[in-house]
């Protein structure tokens, strides 16, 4: 039996469609007003779900520690202010979490965050049906318990880790709580087209491999476009997160590489035309094949006119298209070889088990 689990009201697993997250993450720039927007803007596009991001920077990063580097790395090389500044401002008012709650209710999509802050794991609790935790966070087992404790899904992403980090967050979760989304992420957000080489989606089939049906697959992607989403999709991923802004061109942090409206919707409409197209994974004839299958295989016809009597020898066969429902395949030739015909039968016509004796 594959994992499956509800996140709200929506079945989440391998038989049923992605799960798509947009992250607004700091693309409220501050502004509640606009939070709301790209709430509307993200149901509309086709999201399931509009995920938050509640962190204080006291309790993120260290002022004094990024200074310390002597320069800021990495896609924060190009911020015009400290890094401790720019989470200050992109940081979001706790007084904001009923009304983002209260929006997505309205346009019918899920509400979640994750949570950077022991304290806000308490705060938030309320309001979320599930939680996420960053790829920066994998080495925090403190707050992987705490959150693990809540007895909601646990979506975790796996960027900039190694596989022995994926275990001990896997194992520190499952202890406490079997739901959870283990998400395949490459941490970089330079938005550089290089980075789709380094998104490395196989690593889905070892995680499906070594973890089988404890956990369900997902994507946290912040490369340009779809394609990644769709390999990830076809590899067993059904739960999707990507970044979402109104406006690819403002100023902030994540607006370069974040999906827009109009991107995130042909998103959508391309996976759900590949979901459609990945089955059940049983080989059969399918429903639209049943006439060609017809056509296009062979039947076992003879090659000149048989008279009442004759033995059917293979000298007298011919495996021609189309194949009737009343035809024998060439592979059942031996059911009617030695046999002798019990009418006469013209050139082109089937052989099959009622002509002989």
């Amino acid at each position: 039996m594959s994992k499956k689990f509800k996140i709200g009201k929506t079945n989440i697993g391998v038989s049923f469609k992605t799960y798509f997250i947009a992250d607004i993450a700091a693309n409220h720039d501050g502004d509640l007003s606009r939070a709301l927007k790209l709430i509307k803007l993200a149901a509309k596009a086709g999201a399931n779900a509009a995920k938050f991001q509640h962190f204080k920077a006291e309790t993120i990063v260290s002022d004094r520690g990024f200074k310390d580097l002597g320069k800021q790395l990495s896609h924060q090389s190009k911020w015009k202010k400290s890094v401790f500044e720019v989470y200050k401002d992109v940081s979001i008012n706790p007084d904001w979490t009923p009304f983002l709650k209260k929006e997505c209710k309205k346009n019918n999509i899920d509400f979640f965050t994750a949570p950077y802050d022991l304290n806000l794991v308490d705060e938030v609790n309320k309001y979320v049906p599930t939680y996420k935790i960053g790829s920066g966070d994998i080495t925090w087992l403190e707050i992987i318990k705490k959150i693990a404790k809540k007895n909601k899904p646990v979506i975790i992403a796996t960027g900039a880790s190694y596989l022995s980090d994926v275990k001990r967050a896997v194992k520190t979760i499952m202890k406490f709580n079997k739901k959870i989304v283990l998400m395949q992420c490459d941490t970089n957000y330079t938005a550089e087209d290089e980075n789709i080489e380094y998104l490395n989606l196989n690593v889905l089939n070892q995680y499906k491999k070594i973890f089988k049906n404890k956990v369900i697959l997902g994507l946290s992607d912040h490369t340009f476009g779809h394609n990644s989403v769709l390999g990830a999709v076809a590899l067993g991923a059904r739960v999707v997160e990507k970044h979402f802004t109104d406006n690819n061109y403002r100023s902030g942090p994540d607006h370069p590489f974040s999906m827009n409206p109009k991107t995130w919707a042909k998103m959508v409409r391309e996976t759900r035309k590949l979901e459609k197209s990945l089955g059940d994974g049983i080989k059969k004839i399918e429903h639209n094949e049943r006439e060609s299958s017809i056509i296009q295989r062979r039947g076992i016809r003879a090659n000149r006119k048989l008279y009442k009597g004759t033995i059917i020898k293979e000298n007298v066969l011919s495996y021609l298209r189309p194949c009737p429902k009343n035809a024998l395949n060439p592979y059942e030739k031996n059911k009617i070889l030695g046999k002798f015909l019990i009418k006469d039968i013209e050139e082109g016509d089937i052989i099959n088990c009622e002509k002989i004796k």
